[in-house]
């Protein structure tokens, strides 16, 4: 594996060095000084309902899961027997009964990882072999912590706590969470798992890139436009057909979006579609108004948010209750997970809209991801070439407006990479 090259330098107010994309060397570094010390999003407390049950997550190239136990906590813990380092739990999600058992010899945990017994016990007689020494349990990742449901976990013993970490970005998981009725969302349905073959932070730029859309999802945005006109003059647009539809808006249209960049690479884009009016929307906002009174709707409400990013690991999408998860696997592949969360209390023609909006959007079979999936891989592949040493971030650089715990800057800014660009200097130096 080829060295990592001196990384000062690599990183300026308005351009990147592509050695960050495609440097083996530097990926690895950036697991253990970004994946290695960040607050990593693992899971939903919903995804573990009962005692037993568990979901596997990765932070960086460590395997983790979490896991309910009898008692309600919820822990995160290492995939890995401590007899012979056997994985635990092979399945994404599954219930592991009333103890963890080792499918290799049969040892036992408790769900907090505790060592519950071992095979042949007379066997370790006058051995080492102490149960009560925490080396033969399983290990726990070193700090974990919940926000409104939403399970984070770090592999670092020290650093700020995780509504510190959060900051300025908490308001969208609070928004997401308040759009629910009863205050909770929960994972439903089943997970889009999509393989890119590009580097991960080309696909966290993307996010809240408004200046891709009608170009790369031009296609896309042609056919639902066809289909629109060929219906019955004076139809309405479905709603299929307008939520793809609405990548071709004009630059203008971007532009007056609002972008706003948090400390630490947190990110969120203004919302492009209209709050809507149609008769499931307007009996969301029934149930909302009957939970917490005309005033606060209105507040919940009146926060339109697209894409919000909560560095360096998931994105909440809260208008169509969406999460987009970020496994790097190498430095040219990435996995990306799509979950979709049911809004407790909501009508259930809600979660209905939020499913279609993940199979017309974010399904790999969509007509939109492929196109973004696409052009991943072609900017990875250009960036291998001797075409150029550097990737612009030009746009509005020297514009975005400081603000208390970030900055603000125009729809069309190149705002939010250049922000995701400062957390990753300041990890890669040791800073954060």
């Amino acid at each position: 594996m080829p060295p990592a090259p001196d990384l000062a330098g690599l990183v300026e107010p308005d351009r990147v060095h592509k050695s960050v994309y495609t440097n083996p060397g530097i990926f690895e570094l950036e697991m253990q000084r970004i994946f290695g010390r960040a607050w990593v999003y693992v899971g939903h407390e919903s995804q573990v309902k009962a005692a037993g049950d568990y979901h596997q997550a990765l932070i960086g190239r460590e395997s983790v899961f979490i896991v309910r136990a009898p008692d309600g906590a919820v822990h995160v813990l290492f995939n890995r027997c401590p007899h012979k380092g056997t994985k635990l739990v092979a399945f994404p999600d599954g219930n592991a009964g009333k103890f963890l058992r080792c499918p290799f010899h049969g040892w036992n945990f408790r769900c907090d990882g505790g060592l519950h017994s071992v095979p042949a016990r007379a066997g370790y007689d006058g051995t080492r072999f102490d149960e009560s020494d925490p080396q033969f349990s399983i290990r726990r990742v070193p700090r974990q912590a919940s926000y409104r449901g939403f399970v984070f976990a770090s592999l670092a013993d020290d650093g700020p706590d995780l509504e510190s970490f959060l900051g300025g970005i908490r308001t969208s998981i609070d928004n997401f969470c308040d759009r629910a009725p009863e205050g909770e969302v929960e994972v439903a349905g089943g997970v889009f798992r999509v393989w890119q073959h590009s580097n991960w932070k080309i696909f966290f730029e993307n996010l809240n890139d408004t200046s891709h859309p009608m170009v790369t999802h031009e296609s896309s945005v042609n056919a639902a436009r066809a289909r629109y006109q060929a219906l019955p003059p004076g139809s309405k647009m479905p709603f299929k057909l307008h939520i793809i539809e609405g990548n071709g808006e004009p630059y203008e249209f971007w532009d007056k979006l609002e972008m706003v960049g948090f400390d630490g690479g947190h990110s969120y884009m203004g919302a492009i579609f209209q709050p809507p009016t149609d008769p499931v929307s307007l009996a969301h906002i029934e149930t909302l108004k009957a939970a917490y009174g005309a005033a606060r709707t209105q507040e919940i409400l009146e926060i339109q948010r697209h894409n919000s990013i909560i560095y360096p690991s998931c994105s909440p999408h809260t208008s169509f209750q969406q999460l987009r998860v970020i496994r790097p696997v190498a430095v040219d592949r990435t996995m990306v997970e799509i979950y979709t969360f049911r809004l407790k209390g909501a009508p259930p023609e809600v979660f209905q809209r939020a499913v279609t909006y993940a199979n017309v959007v974010n399904a790999p079979s969509s007509n939109v991801m492929p196109d973004d999936i696409e052009v991943y891989a072609r900017a990875q592949e250009g960036l291998t070439t001797d075409g150029g040493d550097w990737v612009s971030l030009h746009r509005d650089a020297g514009r975005d407006r400081a603000v208390p715990g970030g900055f603000i800057g125009n729809g069309l800014s190149e705002l939010p990479m250049r922000n995701q660009f400062r957390a990753w200097a300041a990890y890669m130096a040791g800073e954060a």
